[in-house]
């Protein structure tokens, strides 16, 4: 019998996915499961989006440009004016979501067998793209005793070696909600010049910054023009996760001709998912304020009810809509498999990511889960109040 390749052997299984055979089984017997586990905004989609795709009078859908269209790229420009990030349209690729965009920044920039440094936990995803790259994670611990900060720069530097060709960060977090500071940028925007690497960032949750907070992107750093590399995306801003549009920015000419060539490959991104976003660069303002609110009422309710469980630890997010939690258990694999299969109140349950799957170091994140807190707050307290009678029942 043939054999799969090492590679997709050594692929990781998404812990945001894994248990999904385990919830629809559960809904077939009938329990309603409440899903924790993924970053699927309750948020409506803008009208002004859905309405240019529900409006449109193409007669052929054709293939766009490989880049994207102009006339979105010269939008996508304008919106990143707005937030203080001056590019072109010729500094942006438009990808087949944010995921695209990772996967051509990590074909341009690495080899088989190099390395990127990365603060852990992080979008359990990253394993995978690696994996399919062939690129080592190298990661560096942060920890939810001081809210998952930057760790110091030292810890980077240790790590550094001829292979390193990256270090790559999720800003705001994914799973930790945690918002570098300028301050912290700064450093690494230092290090990464000193060793001639590049910084790679995630930005696509750049809109949803909490208690007075404000986002710095790597491209507001002056003379970080050839290291700095902005992954983006449609999905979470917009609450548009199924359109699938995202993009790659950079102000390194190079790096944008390589990723071309990875981009022209699979020819272009799809046509009616470039309308509706370019549609969407119009939502007012209003939008963001009202769903910043409803997101920061939110958390503020999900901390609240989860500090009332006994022995339960908690990060506090300053942006995205995720927390890690620690919990009074040794496996949250385990865990989230036993509220599937043989937990339920009043007809009830939860679904939640282990979060060893959102580290690369062996033995971390086996007490932790994420929560994304993106059900409305009814859900949330309901969420909540099955976990810690679940807790109390968990002999695991």
């Amino acid at each position: 019998m043939p054999l799969v390749s090492e590679k997709g052997l050594n692929m990781p299984a998404s812990p945001i996915r894994k248990l999904v055979p385990f919830a629809e089984e559960a809904k077939k017997k009938g329990k309603k499961v409440i899903h924790l586990n993924i970053g699927q905004p309750d948020i409506k989609t803008p009208q002004i989006a859905l309405d240019a795709v529900k409006n449109n009078t193409l007669e052929i859908v054709e293939y766009s440009r490989t880049e994207g269209s102009e006339e979105y790229r010269e939008k996508l420009a304008a919106y990143y004016a707005k937030n203080n990030i001056h590019v072109d349209a010729s500094d942006i690729i438009v990808t087949t979501g944010g995921s695209e965009a990772l996967a051509f920044t990590m074909g341009s920039i690495t080899d088989y067998g190099d390395e990127i440094i990365v603060p852990e936990p992080f979008y359990a995803n990253y394993n995978g793209f690696a994996a399919a790259a062939g690129v080592n994670v190298v990661p560096v611990i942060s920890h939810i005793d001081n809210n998952f900060a930057l760790p110091p720069i030292e810890e980077f530097e240790k790590l550094i070696t001829e292979k390193t060709k990256a270090i790559l960060i999720c800003n705001p977090g994914n799973p930790t909600g945690y918002l570098y500071t300028k301050d912290e940028i700064k450093k690494l925007a230092a290090i990464v010049k000193k060793h001639d690497i590049f910084l790679v960032a995630d930005e696509v949750y750049r809109e949803f910054t909490y208690d007075g907070r404000e986002h710095y992107s790597i491209l507001q750093e002056e003379g970080l023009e050839a290291n700095a590399i902005i992954v983006d995306s449609v999905s979470k801003r917009y609450s548009m996760c199924g359109a699938r549009i995202g993009c790659l920015v950079t102000k390194n000419k190079e790096i944008v001709q390589t990723a071309l060539k990875f981009a022209q490959a699979r020819l272009s991104p799809p046509t009616f998912a470039q309308i509706a976003s370019e549609a969407a660069l119009e939502t007012p303002q209003q939008y963001f304020d009202d769903v910043k609110e409803e997101y920061v009422g939110r958390r503020n309710l999900l901390i609240e009810e989860l500090e009332k469980i006994d022995g339960v630890k908690i990060g506090r997010p300053q942006g995205a809509f995720y927390c890690i939690a620690e919990l009074p258990i040794k496996d949250s694999d385990h865990f989230a498999q036993w509220l599937l299969q043989d937990f339920e109140l009043d007809g009830e349950t939860v679904m939640v990511a282990p979060a060893a799957g959102f580290y690369a170091s062996d033995g971390y994140g086996k007490n932790q889960v994420r929560i994304a807190y993106v059900l409305e707050k009814e859900s949330l307290k309901r969420a909540v109040r099955i976990l810690n009678t679940a807790l109390k029942s968990y002999k695991g």
